[in-house]
Formats: structure tokens, C-alpha cells, sequence
């Protein structure tokens, strides 16, 4: 991605034909940042009221006194990460507000002076000077404050302009640095002194010497040395009355144990109070030790170690040992009778230390990344000033182990266990902690919720973050003192109580597995102000509703929200903030739900009722009900009558009160003279025995047409809306159109009850043949009549037409009143 985005930026630049086309990126109208732009030159179109200037990280290899003039405002500016080669003062002359120039890292050998009376930082280090470029005029900066220089050489003469200023900081980078006149550090008057030597040469000892008698703070990085110890320039007594440093850093230590041994003694017996070794590699043979004369130091290192006065704070930092016969337990003795309140020993894989003989003046110890184990300073009574303990990144697994180390530690408020190996034990019934202890870190271990059985009870930060808890045990142990509790990153499923924690105000439950967390957490924990519980699995359902309506409610305690609490379940609103997810009251309260299901279930059953009764349902299910029992028994009861026969043209419904009518005027005119129909009239060929239905049904069956004489006394018959239904029903099981409507008298559709719209429907849709009272036209009448039911019966029945012609009108007419 760097070499597409250098690609990029590389056509852009070269693309324009002029340099004043450049833009900067602008963060204000003060600040023009060109850095990383591949520029060879200064661009011509930098803002005239430019205060701050970055040019760093380009090829610009000189600079004149053009491309500053106009930049009057001036104060800042960087130009370090080029390849300028000479540099002349005078082009900054007309930049009189110049506090800050940095021209580090460029390849600089010449220079010429000019007084810049404003400038506060100057940097001149990692360039390819040979002496100290130090010019009279450095004399006159009284506002200097940072000076960055860079050399192979350095002499008493060099700092001669300079001794007078009251500098800070003095940062020296001496690359291919071949020669150095003792005591010319000395000249400097500053209060930190920082020099980087070359990675590759062997380091000048007197840098050292005359940098402890120069500097409050000095820091020196490569110190590397690979001739023998005997070579090995010992520091004088005279020296210790000398040193001025009370904070000493080494980075980048590459020594043999003896010379290593030979500077700690010089430090302990100087006024150092801070020391600081970072990146140590001691080599060599100890037993060479033994023939090394330490005159005029002490004779044994435990003796300077254990009287030693001005040092506070010891630091050491990624040590690697290349030592590989002599007895570790001198080693650790030492540290452990130090008489400093500060020990760090970090990332030097360290597999022990031992408990001091004589109770011991440590107050802070850090031993994080090492090898350290459950042996460590195990009934070790002599830690009673300690107040911090670092563990952290080692190999502890018993955490009742770790209780009982603390337990003489009287003044222990802070322990760091994290990132070890710690779990239960099943020995929480012996946990001793000390009751001091405040703060407690077992975060990143192995511990489930039986830790709650063994911590310390008078703890009030406690840090369980990232181990295998599924939940928070009630009634184990009371914490009354705890105010905040780190639980993310475990395996909990829902929020704790606050039964046990009465004074807990912070709680952490980020990256749980919590789904729906409990909306009495509010109740219960009434005094927690701030809950961080975002990054969780949420399952969007009615009970998080609660929560996060609680948790308005309350006056916003979660941390994080909104943006941290989204939705991971159901599919369809993963990905949703939880602000954004509503659900009805309906949908949430099962109370509700049922009683307004109950509402709609009855008012459903109420409309259905309503139109049963309405559009007379029950007597329509009657009715297809004995269809279903007639067709039934035939069925059974006559096989050789499955197959219908049609025995007649027609069938006459009417009702009994236009029987004159049917049978003065349309039976005799149908069944007489030339092509008679055979009709079918319930007077006469209704089967004794069956019932009525029974025999409508048969009836229909048994001819090709249905003829009904519509009047209001037909609508106002029950028996006649019958023979019209089914005639009706076989119209649409056997798809033939066997209908033949006469109206014999205008029907007025308000006498129609609504519960006949089958017969409704048939007036509105099917054509009738209406009776007419002009006699003229009742011969047309008669003629479509004929036409509607013209059909050829089988032969035997018509052959047999007297016999059909026995009426049993005495047996059934007076059950059928229509």
C-alpha cells in the first residue's frame, strides 16, 4: 500500500509544470505541511503568514534566501529527512521569528554562521560533520534552549562559544566518531545530555565519566565493548566527587559481566538516583571476576549494594544473559538486598528471586515477562514497606498460591497478576490475602467463577477481564469495598446482581456472550454510574426492549452508547443499533396479547355468527347435508340405479297457491297434442315411503329440466326455495344448463329475504320467460317454452308413459304445502 500510495504521489508532483502549483495539506492558515511530497526544491507559493513550515521527508538538496524572504511569520520550521549538504544561516536572516529549525538527518559538512537571536531549538545531529559545528555566533542564541549536533570528533576547544548559554537539552550523534579529548563534555552547561555513539565501534568510556560530571540527566544509546575487560579504562576515585547525574540511562548495552559489574559500582557509589538499562547483553566468563582488582572500590558488590544512599529507582529492561557458568543465587542475593525503593527487572527471563535476609526498603517491584513461579517470596516476611507489585507475563498457576505470597506484605495496595497461567486450585478455603491490598489485576488467566471464593475482602478495584467466567456466584463472598469490576471479555450470559458488591459503581461486561441482559440489573445495582456492556451478542427481543428502556430511564449509565450496542440476533436485524430497535406494547406484553386475541377471537366469532344467521349458513349446510345422505343411500341401497336415467323433460317447482295456474294453463299445454312433454309434478310422482327431500332430489335427478314458477307466493315458500337449491347444485356438479325460470307474476325485490341470493342471483343473471297477460302472445310463449326443453327421452320410458302417469296425490300433498 506505501509504494502504490509513494507511485501516486510521485506522478502527481512531476506531472506539474511548475512548482508554485503545489498545494500543501492545510490544517489551519498558519500551517503548510509539504512534507513527503518528493520535492527537490522549496515551493514558491508557501502562504505569506505561514507560521509553521514542514518540509521534511523530500530530496531538497539547497536553499536560498529567496524561498524565505517573504516568509516574515515564520516560527517553525523542518526540513530534516533531506539532502542538503551546506547550509548558510543567512537564509534564514529576514525569518527574525525563527524559534524552532530542525535540518536533522541530511548530509550537512559545511556550514556558515549567522546569528538567529530567536532561535529556541536547533538541530543539527545525524549529519556528516567531522568537528562540532559550532560557530561563534551560537554565542549569541541566549534563547537556545535545544541544541542537536552531530560529529567524528570532539575537543576541549569545540564547546569554547557555548559554555556560557544555559541550555536544556544537548542531543550529540557521533557516527565514525574516532577521537575524544577528556573533560571537553564538561564544558557544556546543560541539564540533560543525550548522546547516541556508533552501533558499530567500541565505546569511549570517558563519554561516560565526563557526561555523569556534565549533565542532571544524561541517556547514551550503544554502549558496546569488545576488547577485554583488563582493557577496560576503570573509572578514578576523583570521579565520584565529580558526578553531577542523578538520572542515568544506557540503551543498547553490549558489555562482559566484569566491566558490567565495574560501572554498577561506580553508579551505586555515585549520586545517581534513577538508572535505567535498556536492551543488556552481558558476555564473558565470570570467573574472570575474581582476578579483576577493584581498587578503590569495595571489595564486595553486596556490601556497596546494601550501603548504598542516593539510589532510588533500579530499571532493567530486556536483559539477555551470554554468562553461561556461574551461580545465579549471588546474582539474585544482590537484587534482593538492594536498598532501593524501585526495582524493575523486565523481560530478562528471570526464573526466581529470593526473599531479602533483612527487611527491605522496596516499595515498588516490577518483574513483569519473565519465568517467575508459585515460589516466589513464599512465606518472605521482610516485604513489608511494599505498596506496588508487578507480576504480570510470568508463569504463576495457583492463585492460592498468590494469596499466601501477599500474606506479610503489609502495606501491599496494588498487585498485577495478569497474563499468567493462574486458575482454581480448589483451595480457595485457603486463601490468605493481605488485608491491605486495594487494587488486584488477574486479567488474561485461566480462572472460572470459583475465583470468587478466594479474593481479598477489602479490595476495591478488581480486574477479572479476559478468563473463563460463565457466572457470578451469589453468597460466595461479600465484597463490600469493591467499586469497580472489569468482567469483559469472559463467558457470562447475563448481567451480575449487585448482592455481593453493595458499593460497586463501575462495571465492565463488554464482549460477553450476553444475549438479553437482565432489566432488574438497575434495581439491584442502584449505585453503579457508569456500565460499560457494549460488543456484545444482543438478541433483539421484547426483554432487551426493557433493558434498554430501564437503562433511559436510569440517565444514560451505559458507556459506549449507542454506537457499541448493536443487534447480532435475529438474521433480519443484525447489524441494527440498539437506539433503533422498537417493538409495539402489543408484541411485548403476553397479558395484553391475549386479552386483545381473546377481543378479536370473539368479535371474529360474533361477524360469523352474524352472517351464518344472516345468510341463513345453517339451513344451507341442512340441505347439503341431506343431498349427501340421498346420494348416500341410493348408493347403497339401489346399485342398479347409479347410472341416472333421465325419465323426464321437466321437473315443475311452484308454490301450492299457483297450482291453478300450473295446472290449467302450463301442464295441459305441454303434455298435449304434437311433441307433448313429460313432466314431473310432486302430486303425482313422488315416491310413497321416502321422505320429501328425498324425493325433490330424485326428482331433479331424474329430469332434464327444472322449471320454476317464480311469483311472491314462490318466494314466500320454503319447500319451493328447497327444489330451487338443489336444482341449483346440480347446475354446478354436473356443468349443464338445466334451468328454466318463468315469472308469473313481477316479483317486488324487497319481499325477496336476504337469505335467498342463490335466487337473487339467478333473476339477476339468467334470463326468464315471463307469462303474459295479452293472450296474443301466449302462442310464443308456449313456442320457446317447448324450445327450452326439447329433448328426446330414452324409449321405454315413453313407451311406459301411462303407467308414469299414476299420481299418489292422496299420500303426499298435504306433508309438501308449498
Amino acid at each position: 500500500m506505501g509504494s502504490l500510495t509513494s507511485i501516486y504521489v510521485f506522478a502527481c508532483v512531476f506531472t506539474l509544470t511548475l512548482w508554485n502549483n503545489v498545494q500543501p495539506t492545510v490544517e489551519n492558515k498558519f500551517i503548510a505541511n509539504y512534507s513527503s511530497l518528493l520535492l527537490t526544491d522549496v515551493p514558491k507559493n508557501i502562504p505569506l503568514h505561514t507560521h509553521v513550515l514542514d518540509l521534511s521527508h523530500n530530496r531538497i538538496s539547497e536553499l536560498s534566501i529567496s524561498e524565505f524572504i517573504s516568509l516574515y511569520d515564520l516560527q517553525l520550521l523542518n526540513l530534516s529527512h533531506n539532502l542538503i549538504t551546506e547550509l548558510d544561516f543567512n537564509v534564514f536572516i529576514f525569518n527574525q521569528d525563527l524559534e524552532y529549525l530542525d535540518l536533522s538527518h541530511n548530509n550537512i559538512w559545511k556550514v556558515y554562521c549567522q546569528t538567529l537571536a530567536c532561535l529556541r531549538h536547533l538541530d543539527l545531529s545525524f549529519n556528516n560533520f567531522t568537528v562540532l559545528p559550532i560557530c561563534e555566533e551560537f554565542g549569541t542564541m541566549f534563547h537556545l534552549e535545544y541544541l542537536g549536533l552531530s560529529a567524528m570528533m570532539i575537543r576541549r576547544s569545540d564547546f569554547r562559544y557555548i559554555t556560557h548559554l544555559q541550555l536544556n537539552t544537548v542531543f550529540l550523534t557521533l557516527e565514525n566518531f574516532f577521537l575524544y579529548e577528556p573533560q571537553s563534555l564538561t564544558a557544556l552547561n546543560t541539564k540533560s545530555l543525550h548522546i547516541v555513539f556508533s552501533a558499530n565501534q567500541n565505546f569511549n568510556f570517558s563519554l561516560l565519566y565526563d557526561g555523569m560530571s556534565t549533565s542532571e540527566n544524561l541517556k547514551i544509546v550503544n554502549v558496546r565493548y569488545t576488547l577485554s575487560y583488563k582493557e577496560f579504562p576503570s573509572p578514578t576515585l576523583k570521579l565520584l566527587k565529580k558526578i553531577k547525574t542523578t538520572a542515568l540511562m544506557l540503551d543498547t548495552v553490549d558489555l562482559e559481566w566484569p566491566i558490567i559489574l565495574q560501572i554498577f559500582l561506580l553508579i551505586w557509589y555515585s549520586p545517581v538516583e534513577h538508572l535505567t538499562v535498556r536492551n543488556l547483553i552481558f558476555r564473558g566468563p565470570i570467573g574472570g571476576l575474581t582476578a579483576y582488582k577493584f581498587v578503590p572500590f569495595l571489595s564486595s558488590l553486596e556490601q556497596v549494594m546494601s550501603l548504598c544512599v542516593s539510589m532510588k529507582a533500579l530499571t532493567l529492561e530486556r536483559v539477555r544473559n551470554k554468562v553461561y557458568y556461574f551461580n545465579q543465587e549471588i546474582l539474585y542475593r544482590e537484587f534482593s538486598e538492594m536498598n532501593i525503593a524501585n526495582l524493575t527487572i523486565y523481560d530478562a527471563y528471570m526464573p526466581h528471586m529470593l526473599c531479602p535476609k533483612r527487611a527491605s526498603s522496596f516499595q515498588y517491584i516490577n518483574f513483569s515477562h519473565n519465568a517467575l513461579t508459585d515460589e516466589l517470596f513464599q512465606n518472605c516476611s521482610t516485604l513489608a514497606e511494599l505498596k506496588l507489585l508487578i507480576l504480570k507475563r510470568n508463569k504463576f498457576e495457583s492463585l492460592s498460591k498468590v494469596s499466601s505470597m501477599t500474606r506479610y506484605m503489609k502495606s501491599l495496595r496494588y498487585l498485577d497478576m495478569s497474563s499468567n497461567l493462574l486458575r482454581n486450585d480448589g483451595a480457595e478455603e485457603h486463601c490468605q490475602w493481605t488485608k491491605s491490598l486495594e487494587e488486584l489485576d488477574l486479567s488474561s488467566n485461566q480462572l472460572t467463577e470459583s475465583v470468587f471464593g478466594c479474593l481479598p475482602v477489602n479490595v476495591n478495584k478488581l480486574d477479572l477481564h479476559n478468563n473463563q467466567i460463565t457466572s457470578v456466584p451469589q453468597g460466595i463472598a461479600e465484597l463490600k469495598s469493591l467499586k469497580e469490576l472489569n468482567l469483559a471479555s469472559n463467558r457470562l450470559a447475563d448481567l451480575p446482581g449487585c448482592g455481593g458488591f453493595s458499593a460497586l459503581e463501575i462495571l465492565n461486561m463488554e464482549m460477553n456472550s450476553i444475549l438479553t441482559p437482565s432489566a432488574d440489573f438497575f434495581e439491584s445495582c442502584q449505585r453503579v454510574r457508569e456500565l460499560e456492556a457494549g460488543h456484545n451478542p444482543f438478541k433483539c427481543s421484547c426483554e432487551l426492549q426493557a433493558f434498554v428502556r430501564l437503562e433511559r430511564q436510569s440517565g444514560g449509565k451505559l458507556s459506549g452508547w449507542p454506537e457499541a450496542y448493536v443487534c447480532e440476533y435475529p438474521e433480519d436485524l443484525k447489524g441494527t443499533q440498539l437506539k433503533d430497535f422498537h417493538l409495539t406494547e402489543l408484541a411485548c406484553n403476553t397479558t395484553l396479547l391475549l386479552v386483545t386475541a381473546l377481543l378479536l377471537t370473539l368479535v371474529l366469532v360474533g361477524v360469523v355468527a352474524f352472517l351464518c344467521i344472516y345468510l341463513d349458513v345453517p339451513w344451507y349446510v341442512r340441505m347439503l347435508w341431506q343431498w349427501t345422505q340421498t346420494k348416500r343411500r341410493a348408493w347403497h341401497e339401489c346399485p342398479e340405479e347409479r347410472e341416472t336415467v333421465l325419465q323426464f323433460h321437466a321437473f315443475i317447482s311452484y308454490s301450492e297457491r299457483d297450482s291453478v295456474w300450473v295446472k290449467n294453463e302450463l301442464i295441459p299445454n305441454l303434455e298435449k297434442g304434437e311433441g307433448s312433454v313429460q313432466l314431473c309434478q310432486h302430486e303425482r310422482n313422488f315416491v310413497p315411503g321416502k321422505s320429501i327431500v328425498e324425493n325433490i332430489i330424485n326428482c331433479i335427478d331424474k329430469s332434464y329440466k327444472s322449471i320454476f314458477v317464480l311469483s311472491p307466493n314462490f318466494v314466500q315458500s320454503e319447500w319451493c326455495h328447497y327444489e330451487l337449491y338443489f336444482a341449483h347444485h346440480k347446475l354446478f356438479s354436473e356443468n349443464c344448463n338445466s334451468l328454466i325460470l318463468i315469472l308469473l307474476e313481477p316479483i317486488p325485490p324487497y319481499i325477496i329475504p336476504a337469505r335467498y341470493h342463490k335466487l337473487k342471483a339467478l333473476m339477476a343473471k339468467r334470463t326468464y320467460l315471463e307469462w303474459p297477460k295479452e293472450r296474443s302472445k301466449r302462442a310464443l310463449f308456449w313456442a320457446n317454452l317447448r324450445a327450452a326443453i326439447n329433448i328426446n327421452l330414452p324409449m321405454s320410458f315413453e313407451a311406459n308413459e301411462e303407467e308414469n302417469d299414476v299420481t299418489f296425490t292422496d299420500s303426499i300433498t298435504q306433508p309438501l304445502i308449498k
